[in-house]
């Protein structure tokens, strides 16, 4: 018998103990010694103050951590609450507060002395930098919300570019010449972000989770978003977001909710220590560290195989048990639209078609990961055709136009060319199964009624085959013409879910959510169901033989395109929620250790 390194090339490596995965995760630091919220703080993860905040008599007191516990320094001169810091624990600075207040005070590792006061005295604000270069962003003085900007040099403040959007309760991170600010409260929260290079404010990717009183760590192109809070206060978040220069990402949950807390750090090392839990009555002294394993740690990578402890064969990927992933905001189209239909990757989709409340559409975009590109238009206008195939080498058949149709056309990636026609017109198929334009599944939808009938295409021609065991429309089918997996549909709702073996149909496990208007992707060994009909968010992982569920979308929404890769990844565009939309929200599962079985 052959040896895993004559098959591979490589053998098998026995641990001692599991490898861990190289990723932030939050643990527990020293508490502070006074309690308190609406505290600031500067610094690094093992040397860092926080100064000033609620409840008095804590408003002067300031604390300095060394990596594991908190020390009374010197007070500052004047009390206050909801004002910034920046600088370190050796040259420091602390200014604006509230009641509105202008008051800067500069520290030189020993006591803290008066400086220029701000232009425009306030309160709620934010900022980042040095004692001798910092920023003071937004902020709320008695006349509203501000977008005021200015500018310190040690001794003076100086009036720069204001942000685009007045806001409060803010957080910026940065220098005086690469700064981002994000989050706050205008009327509501906001997950708003800006970027100044310098000259000027731009507005670029949202938070996934809209707040104020946030805490931040970090640069303008590797930053974090900490806990923060809904409005009002009564409800704080622990979502951590990670910010790479273009879009945020959602990583480890703080173990205690909380908005209004001091800050320190950088992407990789944060610190966040006392806040309020419920909006001021809950007011915890925790101190909690962001931090990744030791260089010294043993790291997992994606494909590792191994033996754990000598006895039990362990792989590590992201097809490895049920993803652990949430829904980020994605793109948003050009041409909003219901009843459209996608196929290829998250990071390489195409969706064809769409209704947009009063007539079929052949509007087709592209996605690329990030943003979405309009393209040449179908021949027939349609929506609620079946999709399959990849970005470039596709075919989409059936849907309605101003009545049920029954054509077929293949994308090459720049046009579409109509082909053989189905047996039977049919709508309502949301997506279907195939691996290119020359090899593609359908399996029902809807004629004059739901039908079960399915039908194999080989490059050239449709050819009936044997029916699905329920008859059910605007369901999703995946995988391949010769393996492939329908589930969800209609009429009613159904959780049926049949395997293809490319002769027969096989009922399995139902999905755990009975549903309609879903979206879909996978092989018949790894797929996700997503949204749904009546504004569905919940999404569900199925690994060959049953459904688990999993994160929701952040938004309910039905009729979308849908497109992913075996389970593990997945894009859901426009749609239906309570409105035709053009947005979208991406799935990306985290690579996982599990345990490989063999025989």
């Amino acid at each position: 018998m052959a040896t895993y390194k004559e098959i591979k090339g490589a053998t098998v490596q026995t641990k001692d103990t599991d490898p861990v995965v190289n990723v932030g995760s939050w643990s527990s630091g020293g508490a502070l010694n006074s309690a308190r919220f609406s505290n600031s703080g500067n610094g690094i993860q093992t040397a860092a103050l926080s100064i000033g905040g609620s409840p008095s008599p804590n408003n002067a007191l300031v604390e300095q951590y060394n990596g594991t516990s908190w020390t009374e320094i010197a007070d500052l001169n004047s009390g206050r609450v909801e004002g910034e810091a920046a600088g370190t624990v050796t040259a420091g600075v602390m200014f604006a507060g509230w009641p509105a207040s202008g008051l800067t005070e500069v520290w030189n590792g020993s006591a803290w002395t008066e400086s220029g006061d701000l232009n425009t005295a306030r309160g709620y604000l934010s900022g980042d930098g040095t004692s001798t270069a910092c920023y003071a962003v937004g902020g709320y003085t008695p006349g509203g919300d501000q977008a005021l900007v200015e500018s310190f040099n040690g001794s003076t403040w100086t009036e720069t570019t204001d942000i685009n959007t007045a806001r409060r309760n803010l957080k910026s991170i940065g220098t005086t010449t690469a700064q981002l600010a994000f989050a706050g409260k205008v009327t509501n929260v906001t997950g708003a972000t800006e970027s100044w290079n310098g000259s000027s404010w731009t507005e670029v990717a949202d938070l996934n989770l809209a707040r104020h009183q946030l805490g931040g760590a970090g640069t303008s192109t590797a930053g974090l978003g900490i806990g923060g809070a809904t409005s009002p206060t009564s409800g704080s978040y622990a979502q951590t977001e990670d910010w790479n220069g273009s879009v945020w990402t959602e990583v480890a949950d703080l173990a205690t909710a909380r908005a209004t807390a001091s800050d320190a750090g950088t992407s990789t090392a944060a610190l966040y220590a006392g806040g309020t839990t419920d909006g001021g009555s809950g007011n915890p002294g925790a101190t909690e560290e962001f931090s990744f394993p030791p260089p010294t740690a043993s790291i997992l990578t994606e494909g590792d195989l191994f033996l754990s402890g000598g006895t039990t064969l362990k792989g590590f990927g992201k097809a490895a048990g049920i993803p652990a992933a949430t829904w980020a905001s994605g793109g948003t189209a050009n041409t909003a639209g219901q009843e459209s239909t996608g196929t290829g990757t998250q990071t390489a989709a195409v969706v064809g078609g769409r209704y947009n409340g009063t007539a079929a559409l052949g509007v087709t975009e592209l996605y690329n990961g990030s943003s979405w590109t309009e393209v040449n238009d179908m021949n027939t206008a349609r929506y609620a055709g079946g999709f399959s195939g990849i970005q470039t080498s596709a075919i989409l058949a059936g849907g309605y136009s101003t009545t049920n149709v029954s054509n077929a056309e293949t994308w090459d990636g720049t046009n579409w060319n109509e082909v053989g026609e189905l047996n039977t017109a049919r709508r309502a198929l949301n997506h279907t199964a195939g691996e290119t334009s020359s090899s593609a599944l359908i399996a029902g939808g809807y004629s004059t009624d739901s039908v079960a009938n399915a039908e194999s295409w080989n490059g050239s021609s449709w050819t009936e085959v044997n029916d699905l065991n329920t008859a059910r429309r605007i369901l999703i089918t995946t995988g391949t013409a010769t393996a492939a997996l329908s589930y969800g549909g209609n009429t009613p709702d159904r959780a049926n879910t049949e395997i293809w073996d490319g002769t027969s149909w096989t009922e399995l496990n139902d999905l755990n959510t009975a549903r309609h208007g879903l979206g879909g992707n996978g092989i018949t060994t790894a797929a996700l169901a997503y949204g749904g009909n009546t504004g569905r968010q919940a999404t569900e992982s199925w690994n060959g033989t049953s459904w688990t569920e999993v994160n929701d979308l952040s938004t309910g929404r039905q009729e979308g395109g849908s497109a992913g890769t075996a389970g593990v990844s997945a894009l859901f565009g426009l749609g239906y929620t309570t409105a035709r939309v053009a947005t979208s929200e991406e799935f990306t599962a985290d690579n996982a250790l599990a345990d490989v079985t063999v025989s």
